[in-house]
């Protein structure tokens, strides 16, 4: 309960300046994306030795504190530059918050999950890791809603206060959870990890199970941010002014976080408990394959759902992002209880960071190029179909790794084997 709590505060900080750093990519379009997402790249692999070198030499409380801390207070320091927006102009302060955001993101979520995976076995992990981030994704959910309901009153910049005291909320509740397994036996939290800074980037070249995640952590965000550059340049087209934009995205981060969240109170968690975590990364590149199909063949426009013209690429994008959080995600977290603490933290940060951002920047320059050839919405998807092929062959490796620890607590029923 604690673990879910702390995340509900984790993604209601981060869902609530989200959408206004998007309202800032979508103020320029995609055209812009490869030049945020190579910034992001840059600042991840400087920060990945500095990452690693915490973690080697400080125990997992301090790591908490002042990894969160910094955060807030980085939040606290953009107020004044959002008051000022206008003056400073979208794009420049746009690639320093878009960068900053990013950080915050990998960084924060990464190194949460990170402590969710040393406090919990693969066992207990298959149970309440869909549980836990059921409660994230109840913070994604409450955190739209408040920027919802605040942008419209007190404007962008006074939202950054509020996430910091969401985040503040959070950093609290982990450090109650970490003096408290800190006093259970055999407990190896008040210890430093130890090790190499540059570990993480080693072990991606010497354990196989790191490395399908490296390729299936590309993959899929080869998905994920076509879908995105695809709304962006939607979004600029179709709204001028930067609350439209920001209600707009918020919009979209409420849609895809109530699928998410269904998800997880529904399949998510009999999948893993009842056939493995496996199942939870195969299952989702699937259905990007019927999806991205589905888009190759229809092309661009609206659907009518439920009496609403729904522009087809946003449906895409809800429905490719919620079964990323809501079932890729925990099954992924679920398998990295099944490695050691190094590796939890050191090899897992450097796959959901460098190696994500490396991701965006290729995929974003290779969209703007497409594009630039003339390539429209039905040939992207096309290509993603083929990215989704990909990934789903990946999983199907990733999940039954074999330098993966044994399962604990296996369920009798629903054998986790992989798939002929």
């Amino acid at each position: 309960m604690l673990s879910a709590l702390a995340f509900f505060f984790v993604m209601t900080s981060y869902y609530i300046i989200r959408p206004v750093g998007n309202q800032l990519s979508g103020a320029v379009g995609s055209q812009s994306l490869p030049l945020f997402y190579g910034a992001v790249f840059v600042v991840m692999l400087l920060l990945t030795p500095v990452f690693g070198l915490l973690v080697a030499r400080f125990p997992r409380r301090q790591l908490l504190g002042w990894s969160y801390s910094f955060f807030i207070l980085c939040l606290l320091a953009f107020v004044p530059a959002f008051m000022a927006q206008e003056r400073i102009g979208a794009r420049e302060l746009g690639v320093v918050f878009f960068v900053w955001i990013s950080v915050f993101n990998l960084f924060v979520v990464s190194l949460f999950w990170s402590f969710m995976a040393d406090i919990f076995n693969s066992g207990n992990a298959r149970q309440v890791f869909s549980l836990i981030a059921l409660g994230g994704m109840g913070g994604a959910i409450f955190g739209p809603l408040v920027t919802k309901l605040l942008v419209q009153l007190i404007g962008v910049a006074p939202l950054l206060l509020v996430s910091a005291l969401a985040l503040s909320l959070s950093l609290a509740l982990l450090l109650r959870l970490s003096a408290q397994h800190d006093r259970q036996p055999g407990s190896h939290g008040e210890e430093a990890i130890g090790g190499s800074l540059w570990a993480g980037i080693r072990e991606l070249w010497s354990r196989p199970f790191l490395r399908y995640m490296a390729l299936l952590m590309l993959f899929g965000d080869g998905i994920g941010t076509l879908a995105y550059a695809l709304v962006a340049d939607y979004a600029k087209a179709h709204f001028t002014d930067t609350v439209a934009r920001t209600a707009f995205y918020n919009d979209l981060d409420l849609a895809t976080n109530l699928l998410g969240a269904l998800l997880q109170l529904s399949l998510t968690r009999w999948l893993l408990i009842r056939h493995g975590a496996g199942w939870g990364l195969l299952l989702p590149a699937l259905v990007n394959v019927v999806l991205l199909a589905g888009v190759a063949l229809i092309g661009g426009g609206n659907l009518l759902l439920l009496g609403y013209s729904v522009p087809l690429l946003a449906l895409m994008s809800v429905i490719t992002r919620g079964f990323a959080y809501g079932m890729t995600k925990p099954a992924v977290d679920a398998l990295y209880t099944r490695v050691p603490r190094e590796t939890r933290y050191k090899g897992k940060n450097f796959v959901e960071t460098a190696v994500w951002r490396f991701g965006d920047v290729v995929v974003t320059s290779a969209v703007s190029g497409l594009r630039g050839l003339g390539w429209g919405i039905g040939g992207l998807a096309l290509a993603g179909v083929g990215v989704a092929t990909l990934a789903a062959m990946v999983a199907r490796r990733a999940g039954w790794s074999p330098d993966l620890a044994p399962d604990e607590h296996a369920p009798v029923v629903g054998d986790a084997k992989a798939p002929v």
